[in-house]
């Protein structure tokens, strides 16, 4: 196998880091037509299969591996199962003005996320501000994906979604909440859109599996262990609980995502959503709800982004003179850009883990057409 190496360092999949000339780099359009191959292989249709792709490199593209291409072999071991559906018939069920509720069909949950987003933005010209509730769906991967389409179509969006119950409510002792993450992004002029994309937990439990599966410790603070001591044993926090961030205002804000993802839509919700990795004898029920307001219907979108300008170069200018403020999503920007031109760092053993789902190539030297994920 012959790979590309570079000094320096970069964040790894638990959300440390490690020597960058550790990790292989791959080409993102490679990449996303390998993994679309493989997706396609195991039942899903050519168009969903590079939905999921597209979504699954692009979080390795921002850095955040966590929900990158590290999911392919679950996401396979579900198909094979048939515990997703792979043609769902994504349907609005019940409709009010600009209000939908929209059932997945248990699909996977990059397509059901990615067709109900189609089916509110067919409303916003109407309707100027959409709200959409979600259930039926499965794990959909990062939800900044999604916000960022939104934002590129001159719209601010809001997007919960719930999870398995991996965190205990503060002050109880067992998982309850997942770690329900929350999303919004907004449009800024010229510049790249200002992207919030967050765990309610301390940390994303996904970095935690990546960890686990990488064999990397946990710095102190993300998790406790089955019996509530504070752990840096991945595996032993995977078997424990995950903590909210800020204690009782993360909890707090958890258990609000855990309403309008669940109780506006009828998704399951608490302990009733199926664990991707440990409950494989039965769907997710994942739930999701969001929102997609106009700039235009508030402000004239040329006055915005004067505004959103203003904003950022005043953020900027309160930094020291010696650091940086960095704005939501920065970060992830510069580290896409970064990969697009020098490749995506992919730990080896996620390589490894690829190649076994397809044993005939590698995304190190596939001729895959990452564009149409045809061959």
């Amino acid at each position: 196998m012959h790979v590309k190496a570079t000094d320096g360092r970069t964040r790894d999949d638990a959300g440390g880091s490690v020597p960058h000339n550790e990790n292989p780099l791959v080409s993102s359009v490679r990449l996303q037509g390998y993994c679309a191959s493989i997706l396609s292989a195991a039942g899903l249709p050519d168009a969903d299969a590079r939905i999921v792709a597209s979504s699954l490199v692009d979080a390795n593209l921002r850095g955040v591996h966590s929900h990158g291409v590290s999911r392919i072999p679950i996401y396979v071991d579900r198909l094979r199962r048939g515990l997703v559906n792979t043609d769902p018939q994504v349907k609005v069920v019940r409709e009010a003005g600009g209000t939908l509720v929209v059932d997945g069909d248990n699909g996977m949950g990059q397509v059901v996320l990615q067709r109900s987003l189609e089916l509110g933005l067919q409303r916003v010209p109407e309707h100027r501000t959409v709200s959409v509730a979600v259930r039926g769906s499965n794990h959909y991967g990062s939800g900044a994906y999604f916000a960022r389409q939104a934002a590129a179509s001159g719209l601010a969006m809001f997007l919960y979604g719930n999870a398995p119950a991996t965190m205990a409510a503060f002050g109880g002792r067992d998982r309850f909440l997942g770690t329900n993450p929350y999303t919004f992004a907004v449009p800024a002029g010229d510049r790249e859109p200002m992207v919030l994309d967050m765990a309610t937990s301390v940390v994303a439990r996904g970095k935690i599996i990546a960890a686990a599966q990488l064999g990397y410790p946990i710095p102190e603070g993300w998790a406790v262990d089955e019996n509530g001591v504070a752990t840096t044993d991945a595996e032993a926090a995977l078997a424990g609980s995950v903590l909210p961030f800020g204690g009782p205002k993360g909890y707090g804000i958890a258990l609000i995502v855990e309403v309008m993802a669940a109780m506006f839509s009828g998704a399951h919700s608490g302990p009733q959503v199926g664990d991707l990795y440990e409950d494989l004898d039965r769907p997710q029920g994942v739930g999701a709800f969001f929102t997609l307001h106009d700039i235009e219907a508030f402000v004239p979108a040329n006055e915005f982004a004067e505004r959103m300008e203003w904003l950022y170069e005043a953020i900027k200018k309160s930094g020291p003179p010696d650091g940086e403020v960095l704005l939501p999503g920065e970060l992830e920007e510069r580290a896409a850009q970064r990969q697009l031109r020098e490749g995506i760092a992919v730990p080896p053993a996620v390589i490894a883990q690829l190649e076994e789902l397809s044993p005939e190539s590698s995304p190190v030297t596939s001729q895959t057409d990452g564009a149409h994920g045809r061959k």
